[in-house]
């Protein structure tokens, strides 16, 4: 195009996987939901867009992971500043996390998470902070003149409320004026380079990717992760998964109360409807409540939702043909959220609270119930929990129970400071203007209505300081996590969502006059003028886990490592799954030596060269790796292949590559790389 290119764009993709092994996973607060292998790796997508004139930049970060916590973000922020001075700071940088609840936790420094998370899991912080800036600077490098497209669409059949209950309590003036539950809107910016290259693209569109369920042990970045799969696959042609320049990043946004799990909530005993207030049935009560996908089983449903997303992604990026021009602007700050006065109106002045998590909170939701008896919706104590609350973390005070009122107080967090303080005070708030398009950087996860008060009380601030006609978006889980924000008639009814909006029942009304503030100091370019705020504390733990310690390990008697103990089958069919079986070693190894180790690869062997390539490698969604830990140090290692319909006939084998723990002195051990492989198997046509 003949249209002189506005930008300076750059996007960049970098491993952030982590531990696959041991650690807990996060996202459903259930301690046993431990690693045990690898359905797909997890990515940081990065993508700058600069002004070429000056200074000016904005980064975008989405990363496959549950939540970007304030530790993961101070780390990061250390580590740009170190390599990039004042380029990259607090205020242009946003680090939004995906939600995947199939991602290695244990990256938190506020105690609550320690305690689902085994603590503070050095390995797996470090992964995703190295992963986050790796791809900052891969982007970093990769800038050149380009120009960026919106578009946005309606997404279909992929998302329900899971509180709809709790939807009904806003006024019925505010819901005739939507046509949903939930917001079906999908927001897409797409960025190609000035020679017409195509660079990336993201997708901000509000669903829990929670298609993979509290039954899971496989690392994987779920629903939105198998999206970007899908588009990069198609985009970088004849790559392997997690290699190419084209980036695709499918980004959280208010998806506080919005499940994938689109039939809905049923008793798994009974398989009657349980799509009441409670979320209970007859028989076993709420624990037996599980919210159901479209696919017959976790993995199929996870690829119909993922497959969803992006076909209406790649409609709206081949469409898109509104240009985003003008300048650059970021307005940030840090607030302590704890205690903020908000006018209501000129007679009325409201206050946040101490972070508090009511009983709920414990009960969990459909698509992944809370392991102790509460119900959804409880709004009385129960004399037992709140016994064992009191021995175990004192009662709370009067003033924080009369702040948070109806909601019954199970964890009084912001009263709570051994060793560390239990939950943050002091959060960020931000906004970053490309052109037109007003990204909201959100530290948790706003409701379906929280967040379409926010989108509109920014839009109205922006039309009335002379911006008229802003795309404003909301990015969820950014900087520092907080939970949930509702409304405050949502909070009134106390579920999940509601117990877990931890400062208090003015929450969402703080949250937006704050960033009414921000949006103000854009459109009156006055950003300079905010203040900075109370700096946010970062804990001088460095590391403190309750991970089973890597010892040194054993292979059985007669074999090695990396010895096949199950072989292949000499043939298979396309639908039909392969599969071998290795004496392994524990893959928390291989993520303590190797940045981005790959388990395993398919290959196929090539006649014209007489030698075998590699088609697959553990990024793949059609392979899967399984780690099983026996005893006396020795464990497996099992590696399917689900082979897909179209698959080209010929010979194929699978390879696996670990590191085991070696004892070298009494006490001391070493790590040793050993690779194994298994038999050729033939593929025939159907």
């Amino acid at each position: 195009t003949a249209e002189a290119a506005k930008y300076l764009v750059g996007a960049g993709r970098a491993d952030c996987t982590g531990p696959v092994a041991q650690v807990p996973l996060m996202g459903y607060a259930k301690p046993e939901q431990v690693g045990g292998g690898l359905l797909s790796r997890l990515y940081s997508r990065a993508f700058i867009v600069a002004d070429p004139e000056d200074s000016k930049r904005v980064v975008f970060v989405s990363a496959d992971i549950g939540m970007v916590s304030q530790r993961v973000r101070l780390e990061v922020l250390k580590q740009l500043q170190s390599k990039y001075g004042g380029l990259y700071r607090q205020d242009n940088v946003i680090l939004s996390g995906t939600h995947t609840h199939s991602g290695p936790g244990g990256y938190f420094q506020y105690t609550l998470f320690w305690i689902t998370s085994k603590g503070l899991i050095r390995p797996a912080l470090s992964s995703i902070v190295n992963g986050i800036v790796k791809s900052i600077d891969i982007a970093h490098e990769n800038m050149k003149r380009g120009r960026l497209f919106i578009n946005r669409g309606t997404v279909e059949n992929s998302q329900i409320n899971r509180s709809p209950f709790s939807y009904l309590e806003n006024p019925a003036s505010e819901r005739s004026r939507y046509s949903s539950n939930t917001d079906k809107e999908m927001v897409v910016l797409k960025m190609v380079g000035e020679d017409g290259h195509e660079l990336g693209l993201i997708s901000w569109f509000a669903v829990h990717p929670v298609s993979m369920n509290n039954s899971n042990h496989l690392v994987n970045s779920d629903n939105v992760g198998y999206a970007s799969y899908l588009f990069e696959q198609e985009k970088n042609k004849g790559m392997l998964p997690g290699e190419g320049s084209f980036v695709a990043a499918f980004a959280s946004s208010n998806l506080g109360d919005v499940s994938p799990n689109t039939r809905g909530p049923f008793c798994a005993n009974t398989g009657e409807s349980c799509d009441n207030p409670q979320s209970s049935c007859p028989v076993g009560g709420a624990a037996m409540c599980m919210a159901k996908g479209p696919g017959n089983d976790m993995f199929e449903s996870t690829r119909i939702i993922g497959q969803n997303i992006y076909l209406k992604a790649k409609e709206l990026y081949e469409k898109a043909s509104q240009e985003v021009t003008g300048p650059l602007s970021s307005a940030h700050q840090w607030v302590n959220m704890s205690d903020v006065s908000v006018e209501l109106n000129a007679t009325h002045t409201v206050k946040t609270c101490k972070p508090a998590l009511g009983h709920s909170f414990a009960a969990g939701t459909i698509d992944g119930v809370g392991a102790l008896n509460f119900t959804q919706g409880s709004v009385e104590g129960d004399p037992f929990w709140d016994q064992i609350r009191d021995q175990l973390l004192g009662e709370p005070s009067n003033e924080t129970k009369a702040c948070h009122k109806p909601k019954p107080i199970l964890f009084s967090t912001g009263e709570m400071t051994r060793p560390h303080p239990w939950h943050p005070d002091i959060v960020d708030v931000q906004i970053a203007a490309i052109g037109s398009l007003a990204i909201l950087a959100v530290p948790g996860e706003f409701t379906t209505m929280s967040g379409r008060r926010l989108r509109e009380a920014v839009k109205n601030e922006f039309d009335s300081h002379g911006t008229p006609g802003m795309n404003v978006v909301i990015a969820g889980l950014c900087n520092v996590y907080t939970h949930y924000i509702t409304t405050y008639e949502e909070y009134q009814v106390q579920r999940y969502e509601a117990a877990s909006t931890i400062y208090g029942p003015h929450t969402l009304s703080a949250y937006i006059q704050l960033y009414r503030g921000l949006a103000k100091a854009i459109a009156l370019n006055a950003t300079q003028e905010l203040a900075r705020g109370p700096e946010p504390p970062l804990f001088n733990v460095t590391s403190l886990t309750l991970l089973p310690s890597l010892s040194a390990e054993n292979a059985p008697a007669n074999k090695t490592f990396g010895d096949v103990l199950e072989e292949v089958r000499q043939g298979y069919r396309e639908r039909e799954v392969a599969a071998v079986t290795f004496v392994g070693a524990n893959p928390r190894n291989s993520a303590e030596n190797a940045t981005e180790h790959n388990f395993l690869a398919v290959e196929r062997y090539s006649n014209i060269s007489s030698s075998w390539r590699v088609v697959l490698n553990d990024a793949s969604w059609d392979t899967r790796f399984y780690w099983s830990k026996g005893s006396g140090g020795q464990s497996n290692v099992t590696i399917e292949w689900h082979i897909p319909v179209g698959t080209e006939p010929g010979r194929y084998r699978f390879r696996y590559f670990g590191h085991y723990k070696k004892r070298v002195f009494l006490l001391q051990t070493i790590t040793v790389p050993f690779e194994g492989s298994s038999s050729a198997f033939q593929i025939t046509a159907p």
